[in-house]
């Protein structure tokens, strides 16, 4: 079946620098650099969220390019990673798309920039990851971040990504932080 962790990145609902809740726009690079991760790491797959009709029809058409399109002869690598992408329009869509094909409920996994009650450390949630016979799905924020409504309906959040004093990475750089912290090779 594949790997048993799935990655989220939220275009809706997510917060602006106001705290009001809008939709992101998707950026290529997003696309392709999450999607180089999710192959890198073993990922079954990677699903951009976003209820927006013309950012749908945007992210399949990259999509497309790449996985079927003449990008797929110029650069076969690319189709590769680019073939794990998903869209779905809702959270729910992507958690029951994953749910569905493992014939169990997804357990959810929120990140953020910020500490949360409920926050699970990276070891932990690396030792649930062993569970080979439940789904995960990591959800990441674009824009300011998650809302505190998918946190809260979260099974799980992940504690933040604690740098130096500076806390404002790209989401980009989130996702291949916190994918080799759960995934990558630990030297014991």
């Amino acid at each position: 079946m594949g790997s048993n962790l799935y990655l989220g990145l939220v275009h809706h609902p997510i917060y602006d620098k106001r705290r009001e809740v809008v939709a992101t726009a998707i950026t290529n690079f997003d696309i392709h650099d999450i999607a180089r991760c999710a192959k890198t790491f073993g990922v079954g797959g990677f699903f951009i969220i976003t209820p927006l009709e013309s950012q749908v029809q945007l992210a399949e058409r990259i999509i497309r390019h790449w996985v079927e399109g003449i990008g797929s002869v110029y650069n076969p690598t690319r189709k590769e990673s680019l073939s794990l992408v998903r869209v779905s329009r809702t959270i729910d869509e992507a958690d029951r798309e994953v749910s569905d094909l493992w014939g169990t409920k997804v357990k959810r996994v929120a990140t953020g920039a910020s500490p949360h009650p409920k926050s699970i450390d990276f070891g932990f949630l690396r030792k649930l990851l062993n569970d080979e016979n439940t789904p995960f799905l990591i959800l990441f924020g674009t824009g300011w971040g998650l809302t505190q409504e998918v946190k809260e309906s979260s099974d799980y959040v992940l504690a933040p990504i604690e740098g130096k004093g500076y806390n404002h990475l790209s989401v980009r750089s989130a996702v291949a932080i916190i994918l080799d912290r759960l995934l990558g090779d630990r030297i014991v």
